[in-house]
């Protein structure tokens, strides 16, 4: 009886432990599931939701199609996570939309082309491009003289923020009596007006969203929508900033100048500035000296007390921009 009683534990015991390999077995193999799909990263990729239309210029686009949607989502994606580049581009607004929007105002151009020259040269007025396009809105030189622009050997208008803003709305305004469609005229900034009109004619389309084009001008109005979706809704899309972290504007006193400047850096020191300042302010000045040619020039010499951060910046130019 005792080993009958014997043998039954024993074979207890025994269903035991193989019921606690195969448990064991098969909980490993979970556990090994679970850690493998364990994030070995500090943050997600969320992908950026792409609305179903945006205004532009007051008026409503669709952006339901599937080339349009794919198009959009591609250049809000790209803006959203080139983190440090697109909250650069915020800061910088702070000082250079100031002077751009009453000038474009002024001729008659909508707000929203501010984002224009965001994409053109990154609000950078020393911006060169591989085609040697140059300043804030990225005029080729002959362009720039067509729209009135000074380009000698000693001074480059297109890389003067107020002047180039006036040419750039020479040429909008141009467009727009063409195209009648402020998307369109955004699109020729960048091809041209021959060539997007040529395209239109060709491919017989009236939406310039569906017209066949090189990458860089298709993706062109994307990245203008993308930036001012983003500009407007910072927080939504992960940029959270302070008016401490924009910069401010930098009053400057302005210097009439009618002669030649034979050496710019003496300039500079007679206005108690560095070269460097003068440059900075002045990036139009191309050399070390200044040929008037018999013409008049604006000269912008900052305020010594305004170049230092002896206090947080509390400008900010969009509420939006900003969280408290």
């Amino acid at each position: 009886m005792k080993m009958k009683m014997f043998r039954v534990i024993v074979s207890f015991l025994g269903v035991c432990v193989c019921c606690l390999t195969v448990y064991m077995f098969f909980g490993y193999e979970d556990s090994v599931a679970v850690e493998d799909e364990t994030p070995v990263v500090a943050s997600f990729t969320v992908s950026p939701e792409v609305p179903s239309f945006i205004r532009f210029c007051g008026k409503e686009i669709d952006l339901t199609r599937y080339n349009v949607h794919e198009g959009m989502d591609r250049e809000l994606s790209s803006f959203a996570y080139l983190h440090s580049s697109t909250m650069l581009l915020i800061k910088r607004a702070n000082r250079y939309f100031p002077v751009i929007e009453p000038i474009l105002k002024a001729n008659g151009i909508p707000d929203d082309f501010k984002y224009l020259a965001v994409i053109e040269s990154l609000l950078d007025p020393r911006a060169t491009s591989p085609a040697r396009a140059a300043g804030m809105w990225q005029f080729l030189e002959s362009t720039g003289k067509q729209y009135g622009l000074r380009v000698t050997a000693t001074v480059d208008e297109r890389r003067h923020v107020a002047k180039s803003t006036e040419a750039a709305c020479k040429y909008l305004n141009e467009a727009y009596g063409k195209y009648g469609d402020w998307l369109t005229v955004a699109s020729s900034y960048n091809a041209g007006m021959g060539r997007i009109s040529g395209q239109i004619e060709k491919q017989q389309e009236t939406s310039v969203l569906n017209l066949y084009l090189v990458e860089e001008t298709t993706r062109y109005p994307y990245r203008m929508l993308a930036i001012k979706l983003i500009f407007e809704h910072p927080y939504k899309y992960g940029f959270i900033l302070k008016p401490e972290n924009l910069y401010r504007p930098i009053h400057c006193q302005e210097i009439m100048v009618d002669r030649d400047i034979p050496d710019l850096v003496d300039f500079a020191r007679q206005y108690d500035i560095t070269y460097r300042d003068l440059k900075d302010f002045n990036p139009w000045l191309k050399d070390t000296k200044l040929v008037t040619g018999g013409g008049k020039y604006e000269v912008l010499i900052p305020y010594k007390n305004a170049l230092y951060y002896h206090s947080p910046n509390s400008y900010v130019h969009d509420k939006r921009w900003v969280v408290d």
